[in-house]
């Protein structure tokens, strides 16, 4: 995948740019794998506001996605690569020996034709899925499991992957994308390869239109308010707030621990990302 950049004819033109979609070999999605999805515009059940800024933005349907892939030893070839509005990597539609279609999230440099399969018999190549026992030290996956069997958590967005650092006793040192080194169990699955679409990370949105098609609304800050809508509001001219980043209700939003002492997950991590 390439990025596509304009000519500035306007001033948030000039440095916007977008996917080319080169990539993509099919425009409309599986019928039978869309379900719809529901907007809340960042409200609960009782209509008050629990997430801020979400609102708006372009109508979506939702794509099944298979992150179990637990039709073991069943070929399955890959017969499209599609956009999905839901995420940033481009997903796969596999059409399995028996007929079945199901999405997967497209690893980078797989193409239309290609041979997948899933399972401990499976070939250790790009696209497959295997336990993590079955995959060789060093090599780079993806949308691994976190629990066996409750399907795949870690590193599923654009061009993230990880790396399959050792095996002792039942379980598997590997380094996720932050840096951290962490215990999983042997008999968790996980995807060989990363994730592709590896140029996301460099679209520049360029303009806050853009911003609204992906339901993103503004944010306001707290120093621009009145005292009585924010605590850092207020002041002779421009202020720097004179606290620490709060919210509207006085509560931290930098650097507040919410990690419980004694976390069941502390004994799974051998290194820490900082």
């Amino acid at each position: 995948m390439a990025l596509k950049k304009f000519k500035p004819t306007t001033p948030s033109r000039r440095y916007m740019t977008v996917a080319d979609f080169s990539d993509l070999t099919k425009k409309k999605p599986e019928k039978s794998l869309l379900r719809p999805i529901k907007k809340s515009g960042g409200r609960n059940n009782h209509g008050r506001t629990t997430a801020w800024c979400r609102g708006g933005g372009h109508k979506r349907r939702y794509r099944i996605i298979d992150f179990k892939r637990r039709k073991h030893g069943v070929p399955a070839k890959v017969t499209a690569i599609e956009y999905d509005p839901n995420r940033s990597s481009r997903i796969a539609l596999l059409v399995y020996a028996d007929g079945e279609k199901r999405y997967i999230l497209a690893p980078d440099g797989i193409r239309v034709g290609d041979t997948l399969m899933s399972g401990p018999t499976a070939e250790v190549r790009d696209g497959n899925c295997l336990p993590l026992s079955h995959v060789p030290q060093g090599t780079a996956i993806h949308s691994l499991e976190l629990i066996p069997g409750k399907g795949s958590q870690i590193a599923r967005s654009a061009g993230t992957e990880c790396q399959l650092m050792a095996k002792e006793g039942g379980h598997a040192h590997v380094k996720l994308p932050s840096g951290e080194v962490r215990m999983f169990s042997l008999r968790c699955y996980c995807t060989l390869g990363r994730v592709g679409n590896v140029d996301h990370e460099k679209v520049v949105v360029g303009k806050a239109g853009r911003n609204r098609w992906l339901g993103r609304r503004h944010s306001v800050r707290g120093v621009a308010m009145n005292p009585v809508d924010h605590p850092m509001g207020g002041g002779e001219g421009r202020s720097s707030g004179g606290r620490h980043p709060c919210t509207p209700w006085g509560k931290p939003t930098k650097g507040y621990k919410t990690r419980k002492k004694g976390k069941q997950s502390n004994k799974w991590i051998v290194r820490r990302r900082s």
